[in-house]
């Protein structure tokens, strides 16, 4: 079968009994980065038996098929990536689904993710949360993505390069006001960890300074607004104008805002026939 396992993120002590298990008895070993697994289990006193195989961004969907023989042969696969649970902004989502698709079996042996990490320590609400990986590179396109959640009643969680924080928290400001509460947490479980909690507007002036290491930012939900449907009709429209279908746009728009999806449809309809 594929086994998936999560590697810890710094602590060599989060390792689990299972992964320590996996990584002796495994066939296979697709390693992100096989230097960095070989280091890892010299770390825990394991030696790894099978064989080692690169599975980076690169190599992923070449290395595909002859792992997914390895499995259907009767072999067991174990995917690692460098930290963290693969998938989550790692490689590994297309092996799993390949194998999947062809009806092996799969499982997972769960531990350390920076993701469920940084929700404990943000001290914000997360009973409800997204993720949306790394924050887009560019300023217009990170600015456009921070606009989708300007009403996202969820906690967000997504990854920045810490040469780009500033940057980031800047445009968060711009676009979602400097009050949204949110935690920019670096070097998890690390010797330096630090997590810093306040307002944007507040983070943003603490990372002008910079930041090192690697950074998970938990941003707080959007307060319900509650809006006429009246004032909702131009939002609506734009995303017609985008292509979107009328009742496809005022389910979304109504969404978080504490407007009724029914009264919005209508009042589209009332606009447009007074125009």
């Amino acid at each position: 079968m594929l086994v998936l396992a999560a590697t810890p993120m710094g602590d060599i002590g989060d390792a689990s009994q299972r992964l320590r298990d996996a990584l002796g008895t495994a066939d296979v070993v697709a390693a992100e980065d096989t230097r960095r697994t070989r280091s890892l289990a010299k770390a825990l006193g394991v030696e790894i038996t099978g064989r080692v195989v690169s599975f980076y961004d690169h190599v992923e969907t070449a290395r595909i098929p002859a792992l997914l023989d390895d499995i259907a042969g009767g072999l067991t696969v174990l995917l690692v990536t460098d930290a963290g649970m693969p998938s989550v902004s790692d490689p590994g989502y297309r092996l799993v689904a390949a194998a999947v698709e062809r009806e092996l079996p799969v499982t997972c042996l769960p531990g350390p993710s920076a993701v469920t990490t940084a929700l404990a320590l943000s001290g914000l609400p997360v009973e409800r949360f997204c993720f949306d990986g790394f924050a887009p590179r560019k300023g217009g396109q990170r600015r456009e993505w921070l606009r989708t959640l300007t009403s996202e009643q969820r906690a967000c969680v997504f990854f920045e390069a810490p040469h780009r924080l500033a940057e980031c928290l800047a445009d968060a400001v711009a676009v979602l006001g400097p009050d949204r509460r949110a935690a920019v947490c670096r070097e998890l479980t690390k010797t330096y960890e630090e997590v810093v909690r306040g307002t944007l507007g507040e983070l943003a002036d603490w990372a002008v300074d910079g930041a090192r290491g690697e950074i998970t930012v938990v941003l707080e939900g959007a307060q319900p607004v509650s809006a006429e449907p009246a004032q909702l009709v131009d939002e609506v429209e734009t995303l017609v104008a985008g292509g979107m279908r009328l009742k496809d746009a005022c389910a979304e728009v109504s969404a978080g805002r504490g407007a009724s999806r029914r009264e919005l449809y209508d009042a589209v309809l009332a606009a447009r026939s007074a125009d």
